[in-house]
């Protein structure tokens, strides 16, 4: 039996596998990089084991020094998690030779789905059907999808629909998937517009079940990153579903499959389906199939690899319906570019909902890991109950700190299309409307954190002073924000009650800094107060291309002298394991380069000097 288990990875799967470790009396190990050394998951633990550095190609991804760690901290088993070295064929073999037990599929099953191109293959000769796979040199019909062979996660994905595209296509998904997976293979597929993205939950035991525990749809994407999932999916019918589960079975016993495991499907418009990878690990929406099936997976998983049986022959029905989403620091206003920062308040969930997150109150969000803050699930009897729950607890919850895609989440909840379940994999391209702010007048929020902010000076200072009574105070906020106010006795700090057009509504207000987060009946909104006497600034350089966010450059493309059009790739950066192209905003001359490929920057560092008009003929 497992007695004390280290889990190689981080965050909320890190938190996720610990919980069902209490519950069963396994001993827990974690590990950590430097800017994990007070995250969550590591306070969590009975044990944790440093690994000194910060990017992930130094810590999570050595596999060297996971095992040590494991060796050093009496740990007897390895749990992988997802991302990182998960579905690494090599770590899982090299964790059984140290003698560990490996909770996950055999190495030699690993390395059989690790390769898409292998993997396709394999699961065709089961009669499982495929779409082709094409060379990245040999594409001749478009659109095609480019993919990293290894991971997932959206990592190293491209859509690209002309040959102009595929060489830049290529070059950043290669580097994209080294970076996140330490193997930059990709090739490419054809993409198939209106597709949804159904996958199907496996669990398989060392005495020959294999059972299939219900579908999950994830078509909501951005990026070819998942937003939200669900189970079951509104668009598999009965028959289609008992071909889905087929299918999958065939494809896990095509090669000897052991343990939990995913077969995800591209579902075309006209009914067919085509296998697209197997993931070999616990996926990110594992906990929709636990809500309706009623089981723990990652029990399940430590049971198998025990060399236990399955503790059931036939698969659970599923009950009711779950919606997973996914909450990301990310800045909606900056191309949803990740957000890093302090969270000075996180408070997210409700009675409701399960939350799995990898942070808390005071934790930092970093340019060096994957941006997501959590995952919320509801269950309910019905598929809009879920929705509307859902809907509602993102809307109360309060996250000051970073920016995030919670409206986002909201309003796609709340859209009738996906209410009704047209959804697939354009479904974001399709609704721009999705994309607009939950608060779309700021005042009343504006007008609540002038007199939360006034109250907090009550005792400092006579309320309301001021030399002209006539006039009401005036406060300003960046935006262009300006409140004239007279004061409210009944306002306090951190709670302010408006009366608006004869309806009361409340306010709650948390201020750090110059900054006040405001949470109203509408969403949150983060008001940056700007002094009375502004400080002069600093001139900048003329035509000073900045960062637009914090990272490490990983390719300068352009070099001093050189003549560059608007939209150029001058460089690139990487953050939160996702590569940023940085254009040319206008055209003109590259007159200075102040970073090397390499460095780290914080966000609005000077990058590169463009001289030359902002807009010449032909640029436009």
């Amino acid at each position: 039996m497992i007695r004390r288990l280290l889990v190689a990875n981080r965050g909320e799967i890190a938190r996720r596998v610990f919980a069902t470790c209490r519950a069963l009396g396994i001993e827990t190990v974690a590990v950590y990089a430097d800017p994990d050394a007070d995250a969550p998951h590591v306070r969590e633990a009975d044990r944790a084991a440093r690994l000194p550095g910060a990017a992930p190609a130094d810590t999570y991804l050595r596999g060297d020094l996971v095992i040590a760690a494991a060796l050093r901290a009496g740990a007897d088993a390895v749990h992988p998690g997802y991302g990182f070295l998960s579905e690494n064929a090599q770590f899982a073999a090299a964790v059984s030779d140290a003698g560990l037990t490996w909770v996950g599929p055999p190495a030699k099953a690993v390395a059989a789905m690790g390769s898409k191109v292998a993997a396709k293959q394999t699961v065709a000769e089961a009669g499982v059907p495929v779409l082709s796979t094409v060379d990245p040199e040999a594409v001749e019909r478009f659109p095609v999808l480019v993919k990293a062979s290894a991971g997932g996660g959206g990592r190293g994905m491209r859509v690209v629909r002309d040959r102009a595209r595929l060489a830049d296509a290529v070059a950043q998904a290669r580097r994209e998937a080294a970076s996140a997976f330490g193997d930059g293979t990709v090739f490419c597929e054809p993409y198939l517009d209106g597709a949804r993205h159904v996958e199907v939950q496996l669990i398989a035991d060392a005495h020959g079940t294999v059972l299939a525990l219900g579908e999950r749809e994830c078509s909501i994407q951005r990026r070819h990153q998942k937003l939200v999932e669900e189970a079951p999916s509104a668009a598999v019918s009965d028959e289609l579903r008992a071909k889905l589960y087929t299918a999958a079975t065939a494809a896990a016993r095509a090669v000897g499959y052991v343990n939990a495991g995913t077969v995800e499907f591209l579902l075309a418009p006209d009914g067919e389906f085509f296998f697209l990878e197997m993931n070999t690990r616990l996926q990110v929406e594992h906990p929709v199939t636990e809500c309706v099936t009623g089981l723990d997976l990652v029990r399940l998983q430590l049971l198998v690899a025990e060399g236990e049986p399955l503790p059931m022959t036939q698969a659970p029905p599923v009950r009711g319906h779950a919606i997973e989403v996914r909450l990301y620091a990310e800045d909606p206003g900056n191309g949803w570019l990740p957000s890093t920062g302090v969270l000075h308040r996180f408070d997210v969930g409700g009675p409701d909902v399960r939350v799995d997150a990898g942070v808390d109150t005071g934790a930092a969000v970093t340019i060096h890991y994957d941006p997501m803050l959590a995952k919320l699930i509801a269950w309910a009897p019905t598929r809009r109950e879920a929705a509307r729950i859902l809907a509602g607890a993102l809307v109360r919850a309060r996250i000051h700190g970073v920016l995030t895609n919670r409206d986002l989440l909201v309003r796609v909840l709340r859209d009738d299309d996906f209410l009704a379940g047209d959804t697939d994999t354009g479904y974001l391209d399709r609704h721009p409307d999705v994309f607009t702010p939950l608060v779309s007048t700021v005042d009343s929020y504006a007008r609540a954190a002038a007199l939360a902010a006034a109250a907090s000076r009550r005792g400092r200072f006579p309320s309301g002073w001021r030399n002209v009574r006539a006039l009401p105070q005036v406060v300003e906020y960046a935006g262009g924000i300006r409140v004239g106010y007279e004061p409210d006795e009944t306002a306090t700090p951190e709670r302010v009650v408006l009366d608006i057009g004869g309806l009361r509504e409340t306010y709650h207000v948390h201020r750090v800094g110059d900054v006040s987060y405001v949470d109203g009946p509408d969403g949150s909104v983060a008001l940056t107060e700007l002094p009375r006497f502004p400080a002069p600034e600093a001139p900048s350089v003329s035509g000073s291309l900045t960062a637009p966010l914090p990272g490490t450059v990983t390719r300068i493309a352009v070099a001093v002298g050189h003549r560059v059009a608007k939209g150029d790739l001058l460089l690139t950066l990487e953050a939160m394991k996702l590569e940023h192209p940085v254009l040319a905003p206008h055209a003109g001359t590259v007159a200075a380069i102040r970073v090397t490929a390499g460095q780290q920057v914080d966000g609005g560092a000077v990058l590169a000097v463009i001289e030359g008009l902002a807009v010449i003929e032909g640029d436009e």
